[in-house]
């Protein structure tokens, strides 16, 4: 299938737009971003118009032509099944299911709890101070990457990747939840296995041209 026109609607620091955008760059498919500023305006995300476009309110969301594609580890996946090479799951069910495992442990079980919604439940609705935030944050982070840190050491399948010798759905959500985790200051250094995946992703153009500073609606440096 052709790739007409992909516009992808993103926000320069969101994980899960970060992780479209590696799919799209790992790909070879060229994306027009639409900026959808998370802060600014009270969230242009609670606008009608992008209430229209996804009624979570959530980036990122994916137009392919007039398809309107929600939720980043589905859009990946149609990605996938639309352009098959170079392929984001491996060939056996086996392999597809430790992939969508490691990629949920990311995606569903830490990415929510330290989600820009939920800290800001917590700032505006029970006064939780920034410190304790991060605190909160942090935790969570740590609980995670410890479980995929010791679902990927030592385990047969890993290779320079989270499975394998080539990326999959799994590295996509790794490497942002990594930037996550240095941006609030969570020590990597236990996290030998993750740092080793991360480090060779970040050898590859598609992920670093991914990276939030390298977007087009990224401030500068210090902004939101």
């Amino acid at each position: 299938m052709s790739a007409g026109n992909i516009r992808l609607y993103s926000y320069w620091r969101s994980s899960a737009a970060y992780r479209v955008r590696i799919a799209l760059n790992l790909k070879g498919l060229p994306f027009e971003t639409m900026p959808v500023h998370l802060l600014q305006d009270g969230g242009q995300q609670h606008t009608p118009e992008f209430n229209d476009l996804n009624p979570q309110e959530l980036v990122p969301v994916l137009m392919h032509g007039n398809r309107i594609l929600r939720q980043s580890m589905s859009i990946i996946e149609y990605l996938d099944e639309t352009w098959p090479t170079p392929p984001l799951m491996p060939a056996t069910a086996r392999e597809r299911q430790r992939v969508r495992a490691i990629a949920q442990m990311i995606a569903c079980d830490i990415h929510p709890l330290n989600n820009l919604r939920v800290l800001q439940f917590m700032d505006k609705t029970w006064n939780v101070p920034q410190a304790e935030r991060d605190t909160w944050t942090r935790h969570w982070i740590k609980v995670g990457l410890d479980a995929v840190e010791d679902t990927l050491c030592d385990n047969p399948s890993t290779g320079d990747f989270c499975d394998g010798e080539q990326p999959t759905l799994a590295d996509c959500c790794l490497v942002p939840q990594v930037f996550n985790a240095e941006r609030f200051g969570v020590d990597m250094a236990p996290y030998r296995t993750i740092r080793r995946i991360v480090q060779n992703c970040m050898a590859m153009d598609e992920f670093r041209n991914a990276r939030p500073e390298n977007q087009p609606d990224a401030p500068a440096a210090g902004g939101n």
